[in-house]
């Protein structure tokens, strides 16, 4: 097994964001067949979600960044996935988040991890805009890119789903002191 061992970890208050590991495999397949997965391509079968999961491992061996399993600092266990998206068929690169089980809802993990993929994409990525292609059904999807300043933009389509899109401003920047 090679690790992506070159990707960046992002620490929060309660988060670990790191490359996603085999380990995280069983809870995204259990997740991709709920019906929660279905504003991420889901639900899929385990070949299907098997498919997607090497398909987010190999963006960060294309592009160099990616979606980050995220994990509860205190126990290790990877919750969901978020970070950074641009493959060919995206209009401009993308925040993404999800939670794989309810049960880690109502908890702020979202927000807490979104708003860490939204400062290091406009920080140590550089990135100078970014959008999150949210389906218009996606209620707390829409929630939470509100929470990070987000504002709907246009409606477009992807893969033949409508979606919105939505537009995150950059963060605020610290003042840099005179010396």
């Amino acid at each position: 097994m090679i690790l992506l061992s070159g990707a960046p970890v992002l620490n929060t208050l309660r988060l670990t964001l790191r490359a996603p590991e085999e380990r995280d495999l069983p809870g995204f397949i259990a997740y991709m067949a709920s019906p929660r997965a279905v504003f991420t391509g889901g639900p899929a079968t385990a070949s299907g979600a098997f498919q997607t999961f090497a398909t987010v491992i190999g963006h960060w061996v294309l592009r160099g960044y990616g979606l980050f399993a995220v994990t509860l600092t205190e126990t290790g266990e990877a919750i969901g996935l978020a970070g950074h998206l641009n493959p060919p068929a995206w209009p401009e690169p993308e925040l993404a988040w999800n939670l794989w089980d309810p049960a880690h809802e109502g908890y702020g993990y979202a927000s807490e991890a979104a708003f860490a993929i939204r400062d290091h994409a406009f920080g140590a990525l550089g990135w100078n805009t970014a959008i999150s292609m949210i389906a218009r059904d996606n209620h707390r999807s829409m929630a939470l890119a509100r929470r990070l300043g987000a504002a709907p933009e246009r409606d477009d389509e992807i893969f033949g789903k409508p979606m919105t899109i939505w537009r995150h401003p950059r963060a605020p920047q610290p003042e840099k002191q005179d010396e």
